[in-house]
């Protein structure tokens, strides 16, 4: 006799299986009944917490098929104990995600003011910018900006932000900012003489960066005082590799950065 089994389901009714993943931190899942989507910073007594990207948390109960990751409907599951860690954070201190693609570029741009500023931003903020899909751009000079920003022509799907050095109000260069600062272009910039000054000194073993007297190239002097070499290139090199993440920086140039990056993936 032909057996048959007991349960008469028809196979196109039977839910199709799914990929258990496990609740690795760091892991970027979106839960489909809220649109909650954040990464993983917590797995425990059968719940898991996402943080989103404005740092806000939520918890969920780790149900069969109860998360999309990266559209795909999916199952978390408890990691292995003892499995890989992996880092948590980014250099600016934003969740990080393990093995995420860069976004293809949007049409928003950050322009830098200066190629140690753009090395700077790309070091602590390299990891969240690509995430975004966000490119950032080396700006020669503020003496360029009108003509830049004509030619980008921002708009409300392609916003423009600008960090400018030393940006002091009543200057030539806050003028200039003021004159093209609009509802989709924002230019904001940092009380430094210098983005070397952004870096703190005590991440470079220094008690504090030096006063250079007026009429003086400043980096020149700044390597004179502090024995340096004088090799503003070489002296560069030796600031930058003391930059490990947002905590060797000032907060004057991380509240910048951030406004930047806000305003240009702002919805």
């Amino acid at each position: 006799m032909r057996q048959y089994s007991a349960d008469l389901t028809p196979p196109w009714k039977k839910p199709k299986p799914v990929p258990e993943v496990a609740a690795e931190p760091g892991l970027v899942v979106e839960e489909p009944g809220t649109g909650f989507c954040g990464a993983v910073i917590r797995c425990e007594a059968g719940t898991v917490t996402l943080e989103d990207r404005f740092g806000k948390h939520r918890v969920f109960p780790m149900e069969p098929r109860g998360f999309l990751l990266e559209g795909r409907v999916v199952t978390l599951v408890r990691p292995a104990p003892g499995g890989p860690a992996r880092p948590t954070r980014t250099a600016s201190g934003s969740v990080a995600v393990p093995g995420a693609r860069a976004r293809v570029a949007c049409a928003g741009r950050i322009y830098v003011e200066g190629r140690h500023d753009a090395e700077l931003v790309e070091k602590v903020w390299g990891d969240d910018l690509r995430i975004e899909g966000v490119v950032v751009e080396y700006l020669e000079g503020v003496d360029d900006l009108p003509s830049i920003v004509s030619e980008f022509a921002p708009g409300p799907d392609a916003r423009l932000g600008v960090l400018v050095d030393h940006l002091v109000p009543g200057s030539k260069e806050w003028r200039i900012a003021q004159s093209v600062t609009s509802e989709h272009a924002l230019v904001v910039g940092h009380p430094y003489i210098d983005i070397w000054e952004a870096v703190k000194p005590s991440s470079l073993g220094i008690d504090a960066w030096p006063r250079v007297p007026r009429g003086q190239d400043w980096k020149t002097g700044v390597c004179r005082a502090l024995g340096w070499p004088a090799n503003t290139g070489a002296a560069w090199q030796r600031i930058l590799s003391g930059v490990h993440s947002y905590k060797d920086l000032e907060p004057e140039l991380l509240g910048r950065v951030e406004e930047l990056i806000d305003f240009v993936t702002a919805p």
